[in-house]
């Protein structure tokens, strides 16, 4: 990795403004496809004792699996997932139990008909130090540590971006394009002249890193990924790091940024005993429901929480921001390779700005049952008035909290059906339900998953490109590919006729996008076979006309 100073002049392809999971995911995505990408980020090293995002999703995996990186996050993951898939509700962490949660966020140990890669319970940090393990091995991509945006200008030959070290140096840019993935507190927000809409809860909250060697021991709830202690003296959401003893915990109405908090005390408070605990860190925030009134200009875009800010609860904020730079990575890619078309760079927020306040709506409506809404002192009585008040404790979490791990709809269910880029066929979608979900590949759905041995499943065959799948035997794709092949679109045939998908993905042939979202589906390859290519990369209307 380059620690030292960009040249004055430097030029790139894509600069990635932020270093954090959406910027390296997007330099990943550019990096993988041969694009040179710049990325700037403040902080040369990763803090592991701010963990954030805990939870990787299915989704998120899937891509990672698609960079070849699904096994280095499994095995850097302290917590594995066969350790537990559960979440318990108990009094206080050494209290009563109240209920608890089973196969949470997807967190399966056998494979799966329905995903090609369970999801990963691990700290953010971790999840960085892979990207970036991958990113210094990219040719393509050049990561300025300990340098952060200045200034940017966008002209009509591109963007002159000002970037500075800690020093004071400063150098200039030019880049053709930019990703601001620089979240909440970044300047490229600002730069491009848009703000966030939405509002925040006044209630405020603290995370609190901390080292409790003997808890575990304690804990008479068994493994889980998360506790819930919903006792009125602190009420909090918890768990493990690691298997080392080190904890996190978040205090739900707790103002960490006055001066005399106790995180000890609240620690003990929360654990209902005296715990011999070492406080690492502290982190205050706000349940923030927030989305930028506009995500681009014509060079510059933002990504993940620049763009969007939801709560955390069900865990889908990092990931959709991992989604973010999947979906502008492989445009970006196309646009500057010459196979994209002109409004191909503006169906990124047409396609993902839906998806963000899909999500920040229904993390939104966890907000109301969070551990201050349930507690109750008597949960902790041992005797029949508090076993009565656990039961009916337990039917409520139950009914209100299900949803909130257990969204695999949301997860799996997002897509672009009404995108400028997606032909219907005539059909209706699946109904959206952010808990289950039904596989379908209408036009705009994410492929359905399908395993075609013992090791392969039908993701690991598509191209980097469009891939045209033959589902159905007798169908012809050979018009889409020479359609492709004139334009020089890179094209791959992936061909599972025999294996009985056709029912599943409804058609003999698709196109699939980079991103492994159906762009068109038919029995056959329509009369002009370059009409849904050139639908599906910028450079026709949805009315098929000419590129």
């Amino acid at each position: 990795m380059h620690y030292g100073c960009a040249p004055v002049g430097y030029e790139t392809d894509v600069l990635v403004i932020g270093g954090g999971p959406t910027g390296l995911a997007a330099a990943v995505e550019l990096g993988g496809r041969g694009v040179s990408c710049v990325v700037v980020e403040p902080r040369e090293r990763v803090s592991r004792l701010r963990p954030r995002a805990k939870t990787t999703s299915v989704r998120t995996m899937e891509h990672f699996r698609r960079w070849g990186l699904a096994q280095r996050i499994r095995e850097v993951a302290p917590l594995k997932v066969g350790w537990s898939q559960e979440i318990v509700f108990c009094a206080t962490l050494l209290g009563p139990e109240v209920t608890r949660f089973d196969d949470c966020f997807d967190l399966c140990t056998g494979r799966s008909d329905v995903f090609a890669e369970t999801s990963q319970q691990i700290p953010q940090p971790l999840v960085e130090e892979v990207l970036r393990e991958r990113v210094a091995g990219l040719p393509a991509v050049e990561p300025l540590l300990g340098w952060r945006m200045e200034g940017l200008e966008e002209r009509a030959d591109g963007v002159l971006v000002t970037i500075a070290d800690e020093r004071g140096a400063r150098r200039v840019v030019h880049a053709s394009y930019v990703i601001g993935a620089d979240g909440a507190g970044g300047r490229t927000r600002a730069a491009i002249g848009t703000r966030y809409e939405g509002s925040s809860l006044e209630r405020p909250n603290l995370t609190v890193v901390f080292r409790a060697p003997d808890l575990a021991d304690r804990i008479p709830h068994g493994p889980a990924i998360q506790y819930w202690s919903i006792d009125p003296a602190a009420p909090a959401f918890a768990g493990r790091l690691d298997l080392d003893g080190v904890w996190w915990i978040g205090f739900i109405g707790v103002d960490g940024t006055r001066g005399d908090v106790d995180e000890r005390a609240l620690i003990d408070a929360a654990a209902g005993e005296r715990v011999d605990a070492e406080v690492l860190s502290t982190d205050p925030w706000l349940n923030r429901m927030l989305l930028a009134e506009r995500w681009s200009t014509d060079r510059v875009f933002l990504a993940g929480d620049a763009a969007h800010l939801n709560p955390p609860w069900g865990g889908h904020g990092f990931n959709t921001g991992i989604g973010d730079a999947v979906n502008i990575g492989w445009k970006l890619a196309a646009v500057l390779q010459g196979w994209g078309g002109g409004s191909l760079l503006a169906s990124y927020e047409a396609e993902r700005r839906p998806v963000a306040q899909e999500t920040i709506d229904v993390a939104s409506s966890h907000t109301s049952h969070l551990a201050a809404d349930l507690a109750d002192p008597l949960l902790r009585d041992p005797g029949a008035a508090g076993a009565a008040r656990r039961a009916a404790a337990a039917e409520e979490i139950q009914r209100a909290k299900f949803s909130e791990f257990h969204s695999r709809g949301l997860v799996l269910g997002s897509g672009y059906e009404g995108s400028p880029l997606v032909i219907g066929d005539g059909t209706e979608p699946p109904p959206r339900d952010p808990v289950a979900y039904v596989p379908s590949a209408h036009p705009g759905a994410r492929l359905p998953h399908a395993w075609l041995d013992a090791s392969r499943c039908v993701f690991d065959l598509l191209g980097p490109g469009f891939s045209v799948v033959r589902a159905r035997p007798g169908c012809d794709p050979e018009p889409l590919l020479r359609a492709a092949a004139d334009r020089g679109v890179p094209a791959t045939l992936v061909d599972v006729a025999g294996h009985g998908l056709e029912g599943l993905y409804g058609a003999g042939l698709l196109l699939v996008r980079p991103d492994g979202h159906v762009a068109w589906r038919g029995e056959d390859a329509p009369a002009d076979p370059a009409a849904p290519l050139d639908v599906a990369r910028g450079a026709a209307s949805l009315r098929l006309g000419r590129a």
